[in-house]
């Protein structure tokens, strides 16, 4: 009952953020700190797809190292890819799954188990939410439900971002009274618009 409570008031806690923060990257980062105290687990990993490359490119991560987190290109379509077509894919042991793509660079990591989930916004899978345990771990479906909730929450506050994104350039353009053309493109990260200020492995503090 106590582990249930806790991921209620981590949802709730979550679910606040997004609702007040103007900041989506600090939403995101929430959501991977969350997700790894609330587990007990190693760490976790928001991927989003590159459309152009079919690549996952890391959003945020916590409890990872830089080594791990750029050991090579992710393939949509090579790493645990049912994940992203078919929902919640456990994987029990990382040396004997031939789903993941870089099983070596896995188990120098001093992963065991991984869980990988989708994030879909607005009805299209954008990305994967991936918990690491540094022991075999057996995922229940509470753990599963937790996870896709969490994942489910990801997706608005990305969503939200966009949002937010177009509504301040539409709002910059009515200002200035310029041609829509004239104003200067922002770089932008591979998920349209939420800025990633911490590097890939670099943990975060609990806010």
């Amino acid at each position: 009952m106590k582990k249930q409570l806790l991921n209620y008031e981590t949802m709730i806690r979550l679910t606040n953020a997004i609702s007040h923060s103007k900041d989506p990257e600090e939403v995101v980062l929430m959501t991977v700190e969350s997700i790894a105290s609330a587990l007990d687990v190693k760490g976790c990993t928001v991927f989003l797809i590159n459309k152009t490359t079919h690549e996952l490119e890391v959003a945020a991560s916590y409890g990872l190292s830089n080594d791990y987190l750029a050991k090579g290109p992710i393939s949509a379509l090579k790493s645990i890819a049912d994940s992203l077509d078919q929902g919640p894919v456990a994987i029990y042991d990382v040396t004997d799954d031939p789903r993941l793509q870089y099983p070596e660079a896995a188990t120098r990591e001093g992963i065991s188990s991984i869980l990988s989930v989708p994030i879909v916004a607005g009805g299209n899978t954008i990305g994967a939410l991936r918990v690491y345990t540094a022991e075999p771990w057996e995922f229940t479906l509470e753990d599963v439900g937790f996870v896709q909730a969490m994942a489910t929450l990801a997706g608005m506050s990305i969503v939200m971002a966009r949002n937010y994104k177009g509504m301040k350039d539409s709002i910059e353009i009515l200002k200035t009274m310029k041609d829509p053309r004239s104003v200067k493109s922002k770089r932008r990260t591979p998920y349209e618009g939420v800025p990633v200020s911490v590097l890939p492995g670099r943990e975060i503090s609990a806010h």
